[in-house]
């Protein structure tokens, strides 16, 4: 359910943008991998596709494909990952910024972001 929900609010995102709010799509591939103390847990290798907009103030941003997880010691396998987020300009050099991101698997998976950006 929760996975539905986050490919249906990226989906939406995408389709109610206006058209002069697209900034362009892009490629994204990303390596993330994890370590516990000297232990290598493994990797996941994202290979997204996005597009990003805004105006003014505001921007946004919609990604996701395939995700290659790489867990130490098993097999590969192959899921879909994907996020959305957006940044809220508050001061001259100030933004806050936030994302919601998932990927599947046998339990689907969630995180968050919540940030805050000083440029000097």
């Amino acid at each position: 359910m929760i996975k539905s929900f986050v490919i249906s609010a990226a989906a939406t995102a995408v389709a109610l943008a206006p058209a002069s709010a697209l900034a362009g799509p892009y490629l994204n591939p990303e390596f993330n991998g994890a370590t516990v103390g000297d232990d290598y847990l493994g990797g996941a290798l994202n290979l997204d596709v996005g597009y990003e907009g805004g105006e003014g103030a505001y921007s946004w941003f919609v990604q996701g494909g395939p995700a290659i997880i790489m867990p130490q010691g098993s097999e590969n396998e192959v899921e879909f990952a994907g996020k959305f987020g957006g940044a809220v300009q508050v001061a001259e050099s100030v933004s806050v910024y936030g994302e919601l991101s998932g990927v599947t698997g046998d339990e689907f998976s969630w995180g968050s972001k919540l940030g805050l950006k000083y440029s000097f």
